[in-house]
């Protein structure tokens, strides 16, 4: 396609806020490399927790304005990490976020826990149909730490990818469109420890400097796998500078200290600057016993 640029990376998340944590550093170099970079939000993220206090009337229990706020922080990031494309799914605010799993929310009208899959799915399929996305980047089938808006994000892509392959589907909506390869978002097990050991040393040797009340636990970070599940290693590390910026401009959600963040739980996490993924489906682009350093290893030229 003469109209598309040579490599081209689709994002789905499920609140603003989810793609620069997971994969600011990544979409950031693929971004200044050139390549065309599209990040799709399913919701604007409505039940966050909101941690500065002059912004606690955002909430949905007291104005519930905080979905537009967050909008204006995702396009903030965005500007951050150089990424032109962000789209939000079916438009702003026709999925809403379903908060956490159990809650009340689950199943408020218009929820993105309960909304029909292929329904949500086909507003993804023209995307795709369009952006026509060599590789997506995704949450695994749990999403990533078991919330509900995750899981249906992982559960809506997926279907969406098979979906815009077929040429029955929804003929009049695009060309069919097969993506050559599908990552699950990742942190090696070897790399969430040896993380969580420097913030808890760094709270021992200065314990007045550190922004946060803890150090969260291995279990409370999402994503985390076995390091023989790793298969691609995307350094970022030029791109360090644009991530935690773009983290900043999520600011009713994140607080960003050097190399340390927190959530509305006030745990510290390490701000990784190197990115991880799972290849779940596609070539893998490396030699044998070493891991991919480029999303799109493996392709050939006419999938590129």
């Amino acid at each position: 396609m003469t109209d598309h640029p040579a490599r081209r990376l689709l994002l789905v998340h499920a609140h603003p806020d989810d793609e620069s944590i997971n994969n600011g550093a990544t979409m950031a170099k693929y971004a200044a490399e050139g390549a065309r970079v599209t990040l799709v939000t399913c919701t604007l993220g409505e039940e966050g927790e909101v941690i500065p206090p002059e912004l606690a009337h955002l909430a949905s229990d007291r104005d519930d304005t905080l979905g537009p706020y967050r909008q204006g922080e995702l396009a903030a990031a965005m500007k951050e990490l150089g990424v032109t494309d962000h789209r939000l799914l079916g438009g702003p605010g026709r999925f809403r976020d379903s908060g956490m799993m159990g809650a009340e929310q689950n199943h408020r009208p218009g929820a993105f826990w309960t909304a029909d899959v292929d329904d949500a799915a086909g507003h993804l399929v023209e995307i795709i149909r369009e952006v026509r996305p060599q590789v997506l980047v995704i949450y695994d089938s749990d999403g990533g730490y078991g919330h509900p808006d995750h899981i249906q994000a992982h559960r809506v892509a997926m279907r969406a990818a098979d979906l815009a392959a077929d040429p029955e589907y929804r003929a009049g909506s695009g060309a069919p469109y097969a993506i050559a390869k599908i990552y699950w978002n990742r942190v090696p097990r070897t790399v969430a420890k040896d993380g969580l050991s420097r913030l808890s040393r760094l709270r021992e040797t200065a314990p007045d400097a550190f922004p946060f009340p803890g150090v969260a636990a291995l279990d409370d970070l999402p994503g985390v796998a076995d390091d023989c599940r790793i298969a691609a290693e995307i350094d970022g590390s030029s791109h360090a500078a644009a991530k935690a910026a773009a983290m900043r401009a999520h600011a009713t959600q994140i607080t960003v200290e050097g190399s340390v963040f927190a959530l509305s739980n006030g745990l510290g996490q390490p701000l990784l600057t190197t990115e991880y993924y799972e290849l779940m489906r596609g070539p893998y682009g490396a030699p044998r016993g070493t891991r991919e350093d480029d999303l799109f290893a493996g392709l050939a030229e006419a999938e590129r």
